[in-house]
């Protein structure tokens, strides 16, 4: 299946430390390269992969499932591991799921998270028709594009594949359930108004999680896919502190 322009996989060879990014759903790399550009002229070596079903067609999505989605972002974060002393996971909405799961799975490996607009339920009750719903019809109306900045777009499906959003929901529960084992740094960005994800999905993060340190950053001018709106030059800039604060190799990011 031919991948949209813009939605290709990006990689940068940099510095020892790495940055692991992921993209959210129905999204692709297109919404975080700019995040991605930033933190590879910062000095990191940085790993951003698309999805499986993503930055194509919502009728292919439909066929893929969370854990294929993890098995892409645990083969990225492999590889990047293997060419770095250390890779902190940074993940947009979904892609902060994922982030949160790798971090269940490898623990203090990992040595910080920063998510933004992360998501760990969904409180739309419609959602509880989804395991019959899912096979009388393929898609509904999409929620992409929820940015306050005028003329950006995340180059999102512009339908929502529902046998996909209903693996999405598993993803969350499979999540929920290990969050005791998130003990890592974890920095979160929370758009003030958010119309996708509920406030809801941070509270639980924060009383579910063993982490020591959460720091939340409250951003006031924008919506849900922040990263392309007008606060993204605030989590750039404090995203790449908060790695280098965090890394043993911080004073070294960038000698290679």
């Amino acid at each position: 299946m031919p991948v949209r322009p813009g939605a290709e996989p990006y990689r940068h060879d940099g510095g020892p430390v790495g940055v692991l990014l992921c993209h959210g759903f129905t999204g692709s790399p297109y919404s975080l390269r700019p995040w991605a550009e930033h933190l590879a002229a910062a000095g990191f070596s940085v790993s951003l992969p698309r999805l499986p079903g993503h930055g194509t067609t919502w009728q292919e999505m439909n066929l893929t499932r969370w854990e294929d989605w993890y098995a892409e972002v645990d083969r990225a974060y492999r590889e990047l591991r293997g060419s770095c002393d250390e890779v902190a996971v940074l993940g947009l909405s979904m892609g902060g799921t994922l982030a949160l799961l790798l971090a269940e799975r490898y623990g203090r490996e990992i040595p910080a998270i920063v998510l933004v607009n992360p998501s760990v339920t969904g409180l739309d009750k419609r959602l509880r028709a989804l395991p019959v719903l899912r096979y009388l019809t393929s898609s509904v109306r999409a929620v992409g594009d929820d940015i306050k900045k005028a003329g950006a777009t995340e180059l999102a499906y512009d339908r929502t594949p529902l046998k996909a959003l209903y693996s999405l929901t598993r993803l969350w529960s499979a999540v929920r359930r290990d969050l005791a084992k998130v003990g890592q740094p974890i920095l979160v960005f929370r758009s003030r108004v958010d119309h996708v994800v509920e406030p809801e999905n941070l509270e639980i993060i924060r009383a579910r999680v063993s982490s020591s340190e959460v720091v939340v950053r409250e951003l006031a001018n924008s919506y849900h896919v922040a990263v392309l709106d007008h606060d993204a030059p605030q989590i750039f800039a404090e995203s790449v502190d908060f790695v280098r604060e965090h890394t043993a190799a911080r004073h070294t990011a960038g000698d290679r």
